[in-house]
C-alpha cells in the first residue's frame, strides 16, 4: 500500500512527458518570443537614438559665445528648460523599460498560448491518424484510414500504413486459410492410420502383447494429435470472426454443465470446488459453442494442472457493461511473467506443463482468441497465496434479450464438494 502510494505521488509531482506537441510548442513559442524581443530592441535602439539628437541640437542664439551681461535671464531660463527637457526624458525612458518588460512578458504568455495552438493544429492529422490506427487490430484488418487532403508528407505516410495493413491482412488471411485447410486435409490420413490400427488389432489369429501395447499408444498419439488439429480449427475459426450461431446464455450455468461433466476427473484427482454466484449470473451472447468451449478450456486447464487433493474456485461477476467469469487453483508461487504467456499457443509453465500431461498447449490460447472473437479479454494472474487466476471478461447481455430457444434442455448438477 505505501509503495503504491509513493507510486502514485511521484506521478503526480512528475514533470510533463515529452511529446512532439510540448516541442512544438516550445519551438513556436521561443520564435514568437524572440520576434517581439527583436521588435522591443528595434524600438528602444529607435527611441534612444532620437532622444540622443535632441540633448545635442543647439539651445540658442548665445550656444557657445560668451553671453552678454543683459541676457543672464535668458541664458538661466535655456537650462532650466534644458534640465526640465533631460528629466522627461528620463522619464520617458524608464516608462519605455517599464512597457517594455511588461510588453515582453505577455508576448512570452501569448507566444506559449499561440504556439500550443499552432502545434496542435499541425498534429491534428498525425491524432487523426494515430486514433484510427488504434482502433484497427487483427480482427478488422480490411478497414483503411482513407486520409483525404493534398498529396503532402502526411498523406503519403497515411497511403504507407494503408499499404502495410493491406499486406498484414493478406498475411493474416493467408496463415488463418493455411492452417484452416491443413487441419482440414490431416484428418483424413489421421482416421486411416486408426482405421488400419483397429483392423490390425481385429485379425481372427492371436496378436502378440507388443503389439496390442503399441497400437495402444498410437491410439493415444493420434487423439493427441486429433485434440491438436480441433485446437487449430477452433484457432482458426475465432480468430477469423467466423461466429456462426449467437444466443444469450449464462456463464455460471455453463461452468456448472463443465464442471458437472468432469466429475469423475474430480474425484480421481480428489479436487474439491467451490462456487460463487448462482447458475443465473453474468449473461453474455455469443456462439453457444465456442463461449462453451472457451468455459471448458479453462476448467480443463483447473483439473489438468492441479496437484492431487488441491481446489478449485468458480466465481461470476458483473457490473453495468461486464460480465466476468473466475476460475481460480491453488498451488505453488508462479511467476507473472511466465503466467502472462500462457495465453499465447504452446507456451507452457515449467516441465509439469508439458505435453506429457495429455495437453496440446493451445487450451488458454483458444480462450483468449474466443474472448476476443466476442469482444472480451483474458486476464492471467498468480495468485499471492500461490496457484493461478484466470479471468474472463465478456460484454454483458440483457436476459431480457435471451430467445426461448436459447435455452439449452436436459439437467445439469453442480460437480464437486463445497470447499
Amino acid at each position: 500500500m505505501g509503495k503504491r502510494l509513493m507510486r502514485r505521488l511521484g506521478d503526480a509531482l512528475s514533470l510533463p512527458r515529452r511529446t512532439v506537441r510540448l516541442r512544438f510548442t516550445a519551438l513556436y513559442g521561443s520564435l514568437f518570443l524572440l520576434s517581439g524581443a527583436g521588435l522591443l530592441l528595434i524600438a528602444g535602439i529607435v527611441f534612444n537614438g532620437s532622444a540622443s539628437v535632441s540633448q545635442s541640437a543647439p539651445t540658442g542664439p548665445y550656444a557657445g559665445r560668451p553671453v552678454p551681461p543683459s541676457s543672464a535671464q535668458v541664458q538661466a531660463h535655456i537650462e532650466r528648460l534644458q534640465e526640465q527637457l533631460s528629466q522627461a526624458q528620463a522619464t520617458a525612458s524608464r516608462q519605455f523599460l517599464v512597457g517594455s518588460a511588461v510588453a515582453l512578458a505577455v508576448m512570452a504568455v501569448v507566444s506559449v498560448v499561440l504556439g500550443r495552438i499552432v502545434a496542435g493544429r499541425v498534429l491534428r492529422p498525425l491524432r487523426t491518424m494515430t486514433a484510427a490506427t488504434r482502433r484497427i487490430s487483427a480482427d478488422n484488418l480490411h478497414e483503411r484510414l482513407a486520409v483525404p487532403g493534398p498529396a503532402d508528407e502526411v498523406k503519403a505516410l497515411a497511403d504507407t500504413i494503408d499499404g502495410l495493413l493491406e499486406r498484414l491482412e493478406d498475411a493474416f488471411t493467408a496463415q488463418r486459410r493455411f492452417v484452416a485447410n491443413a487441419s482440414h486435409e490431416l484428418r483424413t490420413p489421421l482416421a486411416t492410420m486408426r482405421a488400419s490400427l483397429d483392423v490390425a488389432v481385429a485379425k481372427p489369429e492371436p496378436v502378440p502383447a507388443q503389439t496390442i501395447a503399441l497400437a495402444d499408444r498410437l491410439r493415444t498419439e493420434l487423439d493427441q494429435v486429433d485434440r491438436l488439429l480441433e485446437g487449430f480449427l477452433t484457432l482458426a475459426r475465432t480468430e477469423h470472426g467466423a461466429l456462426a450461431d449467437h444466443t444469450t446464455l449464462s456463464l455460471g450455468q455453463v461452468a456448472s454443465t463443465a464442471l458437472a461433466a468432469r466429475s469423475a476427473d474430480l474425484t480421481t484427482k480428489g479436487l474439491t470446488t467451490r462456487v460463487a454466484g448462482g447458475r443465473d449470473e453474468a449473461w453474455v451472447r455469443g456462439s453457444r459453442t465456442l463461449l462453451a468451449r472457451m468455459v471448458e478450456n479453462v476448467v480443463d486447464n483447473a483439473i489438468r494442472h492441479n496437484a492431487d487433493g488441491g481446489w478449485i474456485r468458480v466465481a461470476t461477476e458483473t457490473d453495468a457493461t461486464t460480465a466476468r467469469l473466475v476460475v481460480e487453483t491453488g498451488g505453488r508461487l508462479l511467476d507473472q511473467r511466465q503466467v502472462a504467456e500462457l495465453g499465447r499457443p504452446f507456451h507452457r509453465l515449467g516441465a509439469d506443463r508439458t505435453g506429457s500431461d495429455g495437453g496440446s498447449g493451445l487450451g488458454l490460447s483458444i480462450v483468449a482468441a474466443i474472448a476476443r472473437a466476442h469482444g472480451g479479454t483474458l486476464d492471467l494472474r498468480a495468485r499471492d497465496e500461490g496457484g493461478l487466476r484466470v479471468g474472463i471478461a465478456l460484454p454483458r447481455a440483457d436476459r431480457a434479450a435471451e430467445h426461448p430457444g436459447d435455452r439449452p434442455t436436459g439437467r445439469t448438477s453442480s460437480a464437486g464438494t463445497p470447499a
